[in-house]
Parts: C-alpha cells; structure tokens; sequence
C-alpha cells in the first residue's frame, strides 16, 4: 500500500466542510508550521486584486516571519470593500489566537466566487476545530484548495542532504500570465537564506507560474508563497533552488494540463530567441492562442497559427531562419516543408502536443504551457455561479 504524501519535517496541516462552498466539499484549511519560516511571495498584478493579496503583500514588504497560512475556497472576499478586509484580517486572526501566535505571522489566501463577503460565522466555527486535527497528509490540504480542479495537483524533490520541497496547488480557469495564475504553496524543511531565496524567486515565477494560460483571464486572488522552516538544517542554496524550480514547474504543468474542458496539454516550446524574456513572450503567446488551442483540440497540424503568434508578440525573429516542428515533425523551415498532414494528425491525438519553434535570432529559450479549447470549457463557465 503507498503511503500518502507528507508535509515536509516540522509542518503540520488540517482541513475541513466549513459550508463556504455549496458543494458541500472542504474549503477551509491551515499549515501550521512550528517554527518561524523564511518566504517569498509573489501575487497577481491585477489592479482589483484581493484583500488576502494586498494583506499578504505588505506583511511581505515589512519582513515579517511566517508561522501559519489559512485557505478557504468557494468564495474569494475580492471587490468586497473594507468588511471583506476586515473579514479578511478576522481569518488571521481567528487563527492567530487559537495558535497563540501573532496575526502577523499568518498569511491569508481565498479562492471562488468574486463579490461576496466571507461567511464568517461558518469561518470563525471551523477555524475552532481546524487545530485539533492537525497532521501531515498533504493530500487533505490539496483537496481543501480546489474549486473547479479536477484532481489536485502535488509534487516532490527532496535534497542530497535529506531536506524536502512539496508543493501543493490549484487552477484550472481564470489562468493567464500575470503572477501567479492560481494558487501554490511550496513547504520546505531546509534552512535557506531568505534574502537568497527572495531574489530568485521572482524569476522561478516567471519561468513557471507565469508561463501557464488556460483562459486569457488573470484572477484578482492569485498568488505564490514559498515557505521554509529550517527544521531539517542547511540545504545548499543553489540546489534547493533548482529543488523549488522544479516542485513549480510540475506544478505548473498541472495546472494546464487540467485547465477547464482541457482534454490535452499543450506545451509551446521556444529556442533561438534573442533573450529569455523573448522568448517565453513568444511562448505565451503561442499557448494562449484560442485559435492554436483550437487547433490543438481538433488534431489540426496548423502551423500557420504558430507563426501568427509569434509574430503579433512582438519579439524579434528572423523569418528566412525560423522552424516549426509539431510533434517533432519539420512542418516549416523559412517556407513550408513537406509533411504527411494525416500523419501530424494522428500524432496529435496525445495527452500531450507539442510545438517547437526556433526563432533563429539567437540562443535564448523558454517554454509555456497551456491546454486545448473546447466545448466543456464553455458550459462550465456559463454555469460557474448558478
């Protein structure tokens, strides 16, 4: 029998139905951790963003130690005005007291439905019988996040020296580049220098998180926190780093892979760029297409949908040099290459497609991820609130 996942050494999680989703599913939970953490954070830019966002961002600014984050789902407290901040800050509280620890060490997140203020009475309830279930199945606390997810989406590195990276997420609509197109939180067990992992941690962002579209839509609660408690020691700073990169790259490619009515991943792979940041523009571009993600969903090799990307993205190529490959199929190179249609099309039919363009300018690379288009996505969000 496989054991469930784990938090990492020294963190401690619980969920429970608090009645904020209607289904009737958890959608309260907390990660408790038993001592005070280094983190890093990035949150949506959109200008409406939410009070969870806008909380956590100035406690991030003030340097503030982390000691526990709250979740609820089915109701994101966003365009709520000053009682939905209040409710908001009510939440940390609530479980500050109960922890005997200080508010501002609590961070907040919401996810559901915009424009509506937080039950508090059935928070303020389940926040009084969250800490007594506390364990370390990480699987409770992937569930608790979902709303339209399908499954829920974890993954795993642990460090030459023993120390563990988890993360956990949720997304599946209202996904676009814009830091951080859903929720994920990453748990780590390793001592890490919190300038060191601030840093580069915009950077990770961008080259996974931002890199996932399902939809062209940003949401307002969007966020990434990374959360290392020290309890298993020192870790090597640039493997735990590469550990985190790549706990939220599998994240990401969750995320995409699950996008609402998705039935396959889309995956727009970008060499010969004249810098990085080009390059996954180019890439962003690609996967966010609803034309290509159409395409993608009807097993259409139009690699014509390819070149319209990355040319309206603005990024430098060289047209006489560029390539396209669909599922490692030479489709162009500086003009149309022969190819069995059929053949591309039935190599399409995969959890998976994949398109490779070189942009022939330079040696820079980036990758985005996205899914196909198709009917199901639209029925599910013409009955998203009702």
């Amino acid at each position: 029998m496989t054991e469930p996942a784990s938090l990492p050494r020294g963190f401690r999680t619980s969920a429970l139905a608090a009645s904020i989703k209607p289904s009737g599913r958890t959608d309260l939970t907390v990660v408790v951790s038993d001592t005070p953490c280094a983190w890093a954070f990035a949150g949506t830019l959109s200008t409406a963003a939410a009070a969870c966002v806008t909380r956590n961002r100035d406690l991030y600014a003030s340097g503030a130690p982390v000691r526990a984050i709250v979740v609820n789902a089915g109701n994101a407290n966003a365009a709520t005005g000053e009682g939905g901040a209040r409710d908001n800050e009510a939440m940390a509280a609530g479980l500050a007291d109960l922890l005997g620890v200080d508010a501002g060490s609590v961070l907040t997140a919401s996810t559901g439905v915009i424009g509506h203020r937080l039950p508090m009475d059935r928070v303020r309830e389940g926040l009084a019988r969250l800490p007594g279930g506390l364990g370390t199945d990480l699987d409770v606390h992937a569930r608790a996040i979902m709303t339209t997810d399908l499954v829920p989406k974890t993954s795993e590195r642990t460090l030459p020296g023993g120390q563990r990276v988890v993360g956990v997420a949720k997304g599946s609509g209202m996904i676009h580049p814009n830091m951080a197109t859903m929720f994920a939180f990453v748990y780590s067990d390793a001592r890490v220098d919190e300038r060191t992992l601030r840093g580069a941690f915009q950077g990770i962002v961008d080259r996974t998180f931002n890199a996932v579209t399902v939809d062209g839509d940003t949401s307002t609660n969007d966020m990434a926190l990374v959360l290392a408690g020290g309890q298993a020691g020192d870790a090597d700073p640039a493997a735990f780093l590469t550990a985190v990169e790549e706990v939220m790259r599998d994240l990401a490619r969750q995320i995409a892979r699950d996008g609402e009515g998705a039935t396959k991943l889309l995956t727009v792979r970008v060499t010969g760029a004249a810098t990085e940041r080009e390059a996954l523009t180019a890439a962003r571009t690609c996967a966010g297409s609803p034309l290509l993600k159409s395409a993608v969903h009807g097993n259409d090799p139009n690699w014509g949908r390819v070149i319209m990307g990355v040319g309206r993205a603005g990024v430098k190529l060289d047209l006489a040099r560029l390539t396209v490959r669909v599922q490692d199929r030479l489709v162009f190179a500086g003009e149309p290459q022969p190819y069995d249609a059929a053949e591309v099309s039935r190599a399409m039919r995969a959890e998976e497609v994949v398109f490779a363009v070189d942009l022939g300018v330079g040696g820079a690379r980036g990758e985005a991820w996205g899914c196909d288009l198709s009917a199901e996505y639209v029925r599910i969000n013409a009955e998203y609130t009702t």
